[in-house]
């Protein structure tokens, strides 16, 4: 007669329900808090470093060429600070030109290898002013300007090479790509027929 098999125990470590329960409710808190985090540095909307005194009021185009948004904005309020400082219109568009040069119309707050300190559309550098100016549109762009009109006979000079006085740029042909973009952006902002309203600090 055949002998019943033995039945087999399996032999398991055993924790004790309280600290299971512990451990799986503190991972999912842990695990909760991390998504809250990683969801709050990706949709969280980007600074503004400092408050502008300018702001654009009306419908600007879409886009004019490549350009577009705060970009256009930033054009406008340029052309703006060009023109209440009485500058002629090639001196404004020399202005755009720069700004699309230095920082692709957009007020960034960093600089480069060449220039750590350099901030906003002008790129300028701390002797330029404060950073508080520098970062303001309208601010850096009388900088810039009030700079160019003490250049002498920059009507006879190229767009470009009078950027480059200024700016004092590694190449003085550096600027002369965006001229006819700058003068496409003036046209267009003109065409819009938006106001550039300037709050003074």
């Amino acid at each position: 007669m055949a002998a019943h098999p033995r039945s087999q125990h399996a032999v398991a470590e055993r924790v004790p329900r309280a600290a299971s329960d512990g451990r799986t409710i503190v991972l999912g808190v842990l695990g909760l808090l991390l998504v809250v985090v990683l969801v709050w540095i990706v949709s969280r909307p980007e600074p503004d470093p400092v408050a502008q005194t300018a702001h654009v009021e009306g419908e600007l185009p879409r886009s004019v060429g490549s350009w577009s948004g705060q970009q256009l904005a930033n054009a406008a309020i340029v052309i703006q600070a060009g023109r209440d400082l009485g500058l002629s219109e090639r001196d404004v568009r020399i202005g755009v030109m720069t700004a699309m040069g230095e920082s692709s119309l957009r007020v960034v707050d960093h600089g480069d290898d060449a220039g750590p300190d350099s901030r906003g559309l002008f790129q300028q550098r701390t002797g330029w002013g404060a950073y508080e100016v520098r970062m303001d549109a309208y601010g850096s762009a009388v900088l810039f300007y009030r700079a160019l009109d003490r250049l002498d006979g920059r009507d006879e000079l190229a767009p470009t090479r009078v950027a480059h006085a200024v700016q004092i740029n590694r190449d003085p042909d550096h600027y002369a790509r965006w001229w006819e973009d700058a003068g496409a952006v003036v046209e267009a902002v003109d065409a819009a027929g938006v106001e550039v309203v300037v709050t003074p600090r």
